[in-house]
């Protein structure tokens, strides 16, 4: 199971059963989910940790990805790693008043949702600006 790769990272027991979201933490943008996620999400449902955090860096050097940029939002939970708009709907479907938005989306067939999440995801910054500050202490 994907967790069980992020498992030896993480610091305490309680971490390790949470779903695990590996963000860009000076996306604007993406702070502003994350920010989201904090005030809808079932509390202690997600561990969200910055990519350009000592932990983000080592979970992406684990798990195959460049540690100097993110294009995507990665979620591990119990069924594997999920990213682009997988990532997102699947991080949908675990929040209980938006699982019905989530898998209505899922509908949408995967390539245009993934072009329309690549299209936001490289333009995030020219349209949303850059942080000096993360969403989450890291």
């Amino acid at each position: 199971m994907a967790l069980d790769l992020v498992r030896p990272i993480l610091q305490n027991q309680y971490a390790m059963e949470r779903n695990v979201i590996v963000f860009d933490g000076e996306c604007n943008l993406c702070n502003g989910v994350v920010g989201w996620l904090l005030a809808y999400a079932p509390n202690g449902q997600f561990q969200m940790i910055p990519f350009q955090s000592p932990m983000g860096k080592q979970l992406l050097q684990q798990n195959g990805y460049a540690t100097n940029t993110l294009e995507t939002v990665i979620l591990f939970d119990e069924h594997g790693e999920h990213t682009l708009s997988d990532g997102f709907l699947r991080i949908l479907s675990k929040i209980p008043q938006w699982a019905i938005i989530g898998s209505a989306l899922a509908l949408v067939p995967k390539v245009i949702r993934d072009n329309i999440y690549k299209l936001a995801a490289k333009n995030r910054v020219r349209w949303f600006g850059k942080s000096q500050t993360c969403a989450i202490s890291i």
